[in-house]
């Protein structure tokens, strides 16, 4: 009984509003389950939002001691998407910049070689690294540890034709990429060595990279 009282007194006083007042009374009794959809909605559209505009990456890329300008840094990254053809709007090269590894005990940086250490491993544990530009300390490093592929057999078992062409410029483990390419005029001092991490789930992707950089007039 007292339910059907207050119901009619509800729907009289709703009567009784008007405007802006009607709204104002909607607020004051539905405001918490209002708000709970609001923040649902919020976050439905969020995810939507993150998973239609999410691009695909094509390869991870680092550069170990290796300081590269605004040109060459374009170059490594968009300009490979523009080379292999892909849409830019859906796929992406990640380049990991600022990267700093050395085995010097006196090397006042300590800190950030610990910081650069941690990533480039978890990166590595992730299988978010594919291919590492380094200087001959880093790569040393590299090799040292077996976190290197063999890109000679990479290459002859995915691009035979590369294999032989960059024959001369192959070492343990690693391509010697000063000379060639992309890194030719780029200005860098010290010589530019390439390795492919060993565990890469984008070993063709990481040829195809290889392909780009050597081809770069």
């Amino acid at each position: 009984m007292n339910m059907q009282v207050n119901s009619s007194s509800k729907k009289e006083q709703w009567k009784r509003l008007r405007g802006k007042q009607k709204l104002q009374y909607v607020w004051d009794y539905y405001k918490l389950p209002i708000a709970v959809c609001l923040i649902a909605l919020y976050i439905l559209s969020y995810t939507l939002y993150g998973h239609l505009t999410k691009k695909e990456t094509l390869l991870y890329v680092g550069l170990v001691n290796i300081s590269a300008g605004e040109q060459l840094t374009g170059d490594l990254s968009s300009g490979f998407i523009d080379s292999a053809g892909a849409d830019a709007s859906k796929t992406e090269l990640k380049l990991y910049t600022g990267l700093y590894l050395t085995e010097d005990p006196d090397d006042p940086n300590h800190e950030y070689t610990y910081a650069s250490r941690i990533k480039i491993m978890a990166s590595i544990d992730e299988e978010k690294l594919d291919i590492l530009l380094m200087n001959k300390e880093a790569y040393d490093a590299f090799s040292q540890n077996e976190y290197l592929c063999d890109i000679e057999e990479l290459l002859r078992d995915i691009d035979p034709e590369a294999a032989k062409t960059l024959a001369p410029n192959l070492v343990s483990n690693g391509l010697l990429i000063s000379q060639r390419g992309l890194f030719k005029g780029a200005g860098l001092t010290g010589d530019v060595y390439l390795g492919v991490v060993k565990n890469s789930p984008r070993l063709n992707m990481a040829a195809e990279y290889i392909r780009y950089l050597y081809s770069v007039p």
